[in-house]
């Protein structure tokens, strides 16, 4: 917990909005499941909350861990808080999870769908420990309220 409280808080960079594998497949892959929203129409609506909250957003996705890995390296300077949709690596990589702690910002971890409805292997996140909050099975509306409250948290 003490990791918690050393993270760092820089006020005026873009808050980074990343998405992992299979996410820039959204509105096509398993549409039950993920919903018909597409990458574009979530980066949309996250711009304009942005915007309405009086922050900046960067957004990229990446279906390779490294790049992932390398874009939360690049935060540390340059953005000030991380929200992450990691998708099946949340999973599985220990990296995401080494990256996002080395990065020292507040993280919030977003699922589209409810994580805990599905198969057993996807109970487990190997990257929240990082997070200061988890977002789990609100569809894009999950982005937002990760905005919303790393915007509180930034004021503070």
């Amino acid at each position: 917990m003490a990791a918690k409280a050393a993270r760092r808080r820089p006020a005026h960079k873009p808050v980074l909005v990343l998405n992992g594998p299979n996410l820039n497949m959204l509105g096509k892959r398993q549409p039950q499941i993920y919903g018909r929203e597409t990458l574009a129409d979530i980066e949309a609506a996250c711009r304009a909350e942005a915007q309405r909250l009086g922050m900046e957003v960067a957004f990229a996705q990446s279906n390779h861990e490294g790049v992932l890995v390398d874009l939360i390296q690049a935060a540390r300077e340059k953005n000030s808080a991380i929200v992450i949709n990691a998708g099946a690596y949340t999973h599985t990589s220990v990296a995401l999870l080494d990256a996002l702690n080395a990065a020292e910002l507040p993280v919030v971890e977003v699922h589209l769908s409810n994580i805990y409805k599905r198969e057993s292997f996807r109970h487990h996140s190997y990257i929240s420990p990082a997070a200061v909050g988890v977002i789990a099975g609100l569809g894009g509306q999950g982005y937002l309220l990760a905005l919303q409250a790393l915007s509180r948290l930034l004021a503070r």
